[in-house]
């Protein structure tokens, strides 16, 4: 069994039919059409029920969902563990980060990391949910990632070795055309998903400390914290995006706070690890590394020293 059959098999299972999992997969329906006759045949039954409209799994196949799962995120960590067993000081680092972190702490952690010898290191970006996948499967040694404080449950605590490395804060900027929004019962917002991770910080931690009088109208949203910045350099609204990525902004008051008048969220940045499997270079990096690693108060200007050791950036939406 392919590893990229199981992913087909599960990108049908998780997007309902033939056609939106073929997107999911980057590829035509009919070429993922075609990959889903290959997987029949050389397994020699049929997987797909092509009686119901749109084209969904077999009752039976759609048990075995967990199993597959499980075998798709074992599978890709024995891949990244057969790649790196060569050597376990190749010199050669991944760690993935939350879009925000990527662009305002990453170049610290990179520097620090950079301090070794002959090190590279890959930085992958994506949303908490891809950072934590890349991490279960062994696609990145370390994952950096915004918590809220006081919010890991004890699975989470079980499953990962975390370290905070850092503190942000989550507040509301608008651009100075609108800073007297603040006290009108209707406040603009540039919003986020509410299946991302400053989405439910919103949800939770910040919608429901707004005065009883005031009324959020949605203007935009994205998952993305550097479209919000974007959206509220033009005006559209007031975004709640962390205080790194916008200390410039505020700076040359291209942007103004709004933290006086509307409710703000401590956060914390935390670097993530697997409890268990860790060979010696990760070990001595994270001990020796994200120990001591100092993120500066004001993350307006990023080091230059890194730029040489950084292999690959890649950014997902």
């Amino acid at each position: 069994m392919r590893l990229e059959w199981i992913d087909d098999i599960l990108a049908v299972l998780d997007n309902g039919s033939l056609a939106r999992a073929a997107e999911k997969r980057l590829l035509t329906q009919s070429a993922f059409t075609r990959r889903v006759r290959l997987i029949e045949d050389s397994i020699g039954t049929e997987l797909f029920d092509r009686r119901r409209k749109p084209v969904t799994v077999m009752a039976g196949v759609e048990a075995l969902a967990p199993e597959l799962r499980d075998l798709s995120l074992r599978l890709r960590k024995m891949h990244y563990r057969l790649k790196t067993s060569s050597s376990q000081t190749n010199g050669k680092m991944s760690i993935a980060c939350q879009h925000a972190i990527t662009t305002t702490v990453s170049p610290w952690i990179v520097r620090a990391m950079a301090q070794y010898d002959d090190m590279s290191v890959r930085v992958r970006s994506g949303n908490q949910d891809e950072c934590m996948v890349q991490l279960l499967s062994g696609e990145v040694d370390f994952a950096v990632m915004y918590t809220v404080p006081g919010d890991q449950t004890a699975v989470f605590e079980k499953a990962f070795e975390t370290r905070q490395i850092g503190s942000d804060m989550l507040v509301p900027v608008c651009a100075p055309s609108l800073e007297e929004i603040a006290s009108s019962p209707q406040i603009p917002v540039i919003g986020y998903p509410g299946g991302v991770f400053l989405g439910q910080v919103f949800d939770r931690m910040i919608a429901p400390r707004f005065r009883a009088d005031i009324t959020i109208v949605a203007k935009a949203e994205t998952a993305l914290t550097l479209a919000a910045y974007e959206f509220a350099l033009g005006g559209l609204g007031v975004a709640w995006l962390p205080r790194s990525l916008v200390a410039g902004a505020l700076a040359h008051e291209t942007l103004v706070s709004l933290e006086a008048s509307l409710p703000m969220q401590a956060l914390e940045i935390r670097a993530f690890r697997l409890r268990d499997g860790q060979d010696t270079q990760t070990d001595s990096i994270w001990h020796n590394i994200l120990t001591d690693i100092v993120l500066p108060a004001n993350l307006k200007r990023f080091p230059d020293a890194f730029s040489g050791h950084v292999q690959t950036v890649e950014r997902t939406v």
